[in-house]
């Protein structure tokens, strides 16, 4: 079907074309003539003359052109040999354009002209692109293209592999992992160079493609003539990719030979930077001794620069005392931490190294809210509550809700371990709030990242027309040539003229193709944006429910029932909240979700219902993975509404099956009071819900099917002949 699609696009694209090149030729008419020198009348050739609608081509060798226009069209003739000239068509009589002060120069010449005038553009342009590579993403892109353009039709290598580095660092600096290891390929493509090939050996290790950066950095171990900082950054980045491979021995050995060269050339940044990272490839080993002392030296070297980076070295010996459950020397020095961040400027807290953006930064409200794990650790929770408390201060005016979610979390579990169960719930409501707020935000964010990648591939795409320019009028440049050799080798003229046809014809099947593909890549993103977003949609009547049935406990001063209900929502909830990133997780983990969630509503509903879970003892349960949370919904309508409203009481089973091999089958039941008899219960509000809540599953099964080829099949059926109980059938496939 798609590609039917775009057979019909392509068709009636070329019918429009062509409807539209017949009504612009009855318009048009061919104008010849020539350029010469004004006072020896020697003829020019290789002048490339324009029209201002599109029209193209170059004179032969006898200085003459043909070029298809309009009356009242602006002709452009340009060379690197005059100035630009300009002439409006106003008859269709033949166009002589005489050239002042022209002598027929060298080919030498000509090449030294153009050269020294287009370099010195091109190079203006990429300084600009730099300028603005921090504060505009946008306005250096465009420079770029500007720059690129700047080389003209036959753009020299060199030039061109700057441009694509220096916009692949630009695409660095922004995150834009994938467009930077693109354009470092297209400038090594264009010129093989030891900057432009660590530069993406950065970017693979930046993008978690270890492998790749290993196999891109290794054959630099050859040149010989590398500066000194490159030959570090050679032996650091490999060392990063061999300790993410968790090659610990050879990316010690890379860490330490950069050490020696860094300490050789008295280049202190690397110098801290290597000892840390050292420290942190024996931390991977479990040699501690040997990262600790590691880790003093850098933290010792640090104390002689900035601050700041006193303050990060800090922080990654207090995350190694962490793991080392060394949890007093780990407070000690996070306070220390603190007050060393107290003395700087707020500006100087947002950090960057050579460009690239450190994407943690180092905060007070999560310096505290690490000290307060650590006395947490120690059970010492007194102490942690003054700790949490001021991250959730901190956090909330700097308006970083990640920081605010997790303090907030942490404190209402410290008062329930303490006992102080009121405080507890008031905090979880909190946490329940920037839970809500925390949503809102990352929607924005996903809209606002998908308009800024959107207005990204405008740009690339701009760029990626001008390289097609390029190559086309490189075509047309070749083809003007063939023409002035056709005097003296008339075979020649066929021969180009194929291989033409040849290359129009892989260009175009190039075209298409990166079409479809962009169109498929389009779809796949959408498809995992609509998914998230569905993810994150939870009915929240539970959860508000679920927090009035504590109050009610509470009220009832049943603490011990408060306590464990609240308990059992708080691990459900955490791990909706964990699993909301998935597309699947295995089955096992789901069912002990849902045996959780229908604890939670059998002890508010014990006089509605009993429930069972069957599972097959045959059935590897580990092999299968689902949807989070895709059971829940269609439980929740059975307890909701169909069982609640029974009667008397009634029976939820839950069955699995294998019914062959590698087909799983899901049975939900109840014997309520059934579809039909619900629904004319309800209010409208309440259909209104529902139907938005199975909308929600019914989208989220379709795109799941699309993108993993039908791997979850629902049905739903009454239980009985009378239409009352409900029967939920859910298959699901093995791979």
């Amino acid at each position: 079907m798609i590609k039917t699609k775009h057979i019909l696009f392509f068709f009636f694209i070329a019918m429009y074309s062509g409807f539209s090149q017949v009504s612009n030729e009855r318009l048009q008419i061919e104008i010849e003539g020539s350029v010469k020198g004004k006072e020896n009348f020697a003829p020019i050739s290789g002048v490339e003359v324009s029209t201002d609608t599109g029209s193209y081509t170059t004179t032969n060798g006898l200085g003459e052109f043909k070029i298809k226009a309009a009356i009242g069209n602006m002709l452009i003739f340009e060379s690197p040999e005059f100035e630009t000239v300009r002439h409006r068509i106003k008859s269709d009589e033949d166009i002589d354009v005489l050239v002042e002060g022209y002598s027929a120069p060298t080919k030498s010449k000509k090449r030294e002209i153009f050269g020294s005038r287009s370099a010195s553009n091109h190079q203006r342009f990429i300084d600009s692109a730099n300028v603005y590579k921090r504060t505009d993403l946008e306005k250096s892109i465009d420079f770029i293209a500007q720059s690129i353009a700047q080389l003209g039709k036959r753009a020299n290598k060199d030039g061109l592999s700057s441009s694509y580095t220096t916009l692949g660092e630009i695409y660095l600096y922004h995150n834009q992992y994938d467009l930077a290891i693109s354009n470092f390929k297209d400038a090594l493509a264009a010129r093989e160079s030891s900057k432009t090939s660590l530069l993406l050996g950065k970017a693979y290790i930046l993008n978690g493609e270890f492998q790749n950066a290993e196999t891109t950095l290794t054959p630099l171990l050859k040149v010989k003539n590398m500066i000194p900082y490159q030959r570090i950054e050679l032996y650091e980045g490999l060392g990063d990719a061999n300790k993410a491979l968790s090659e610990f021995k050879k990316a010690l050995d890379f860490y330490q030979e950069g050490l020696r060269i860094a300490q050789k050339n008295q280049i202190s940044p690397k110098v801290i930077d290597l000892n840390s990272k050292i420290a942190a490839a024996y931390a991977g080993e479990n040699r501690f001794i040997e990262a600790e002392g590691f880790y003093n030296n850098s933290l010792d070297l640090s104390k002689k620069v900035a601050p700041e980076r006193l303050i990060e070295e800090n922080e990654k010996v207090a995350d190694f005392y962490n793991d080392e459950n060394r949890y007093d020397d780990e407070i000690q020095l996070r306070k220390k931490s603190l007050n060393e961040l107290k003395q700087l400027p707020r500006q100087t807290v947002a950090k960057e190294n050579k460009g690239i953006a450190i994407p943690d930064s180092i905060s007070s409200q999560r310096i505290n809210y690490k000290i307060a794990n650590a006395y947490i650790a120690q059970d010492k929770l007194d102490e942690a509550i003054p700790y949490l408390e001021r991250s959730i201060v901190e956090a909330d005016t700097e308006d970083d809700l990640v920081v605010q979610k997790d303090a907030t979390r942490k404190l209402s579990e410290v008062y329930k371990y303490k006992g102080d169960f009121t405080k507890a719930l008031e905090s979880y409501q909190d946490y329940v709030a920037v839970v809500d707020s925390l949503y809102v935000r990352k929607e924005q964010e996903i809209s606002r990242a998908a308009r800024f990648n959107r207005e990204i591939a405008t740009k690339q795409n701009r760029i990626s027309s001008l390289e097609q320019e390029r190559e086309l009028s490189q075509s047309k440049y070749s083809l003007a040539v063939t023409e002035q050799e056709l005097y003296e080798e008339t075979s020649k003229r066929q021969k180009w003229i194929i291989y033409s046809l040849v290359f129009g014809l892989a260009l175009m099947a190039l075209t298409t193709f990166l079409f479809y593909r962009s169109n498929k890549q389009q779809k796949l993103a959408n498809n995992l944006l609509a998914l998230k977003s569905l993810r994150t949609q939870m009915n929240p009547h539970f959860i508000f429910n679920a927090l009035n049935s504590v109050n009610n406990y509470i009220a009832k001063s049943d603490e011990r029932s408060a306590n464990r209900f609240l308990s059992d929502f708080s691990v459900l909830m955490r791990s909706v909240l964990e699993n909301s990133e998935e597309d699947f997780i295995p089955l096992s983990k789901e069912l002990e979700l849902l045996e959780l969630y229908v604890k939670l509503e059998h002890s508010r509903f014990s006089d509605k219902f009993d429930f069972n879970i069957e599972i097959d003892e045959k059935i590897d349960i580990d092999a299968f993975e689902i949807p989070p949370m895709l059971l829940q919904p269609y439980i929740e309508n059975a307890i909701w509404h169909g069982l609640r409203y029974k009667e008397e009481k009634g029976f939820l089973k839950i069955e699995i099956a294998e019914v062959m091999n590698g087909l799983l089958e899901i049975i939900i039941t109840d014997n309520g009071i059934g579809r039909k008899k619900s629904a004319e219960l309800k209010t409208d509000n309440q259909k209104k819900q529902k139907s938005k809540g199975m909308g929600n599953i019914k989208k989220r099964i379709r795109i799941l099917n699309d993108m993993y080829k039908n791997k979850v099949d629902v049905s739903i059926s009454d239980l009985y002949d009378d239409q009352t109980g409900t029967k939920v059938s859910l298959k699901l496939k093995k791979d």
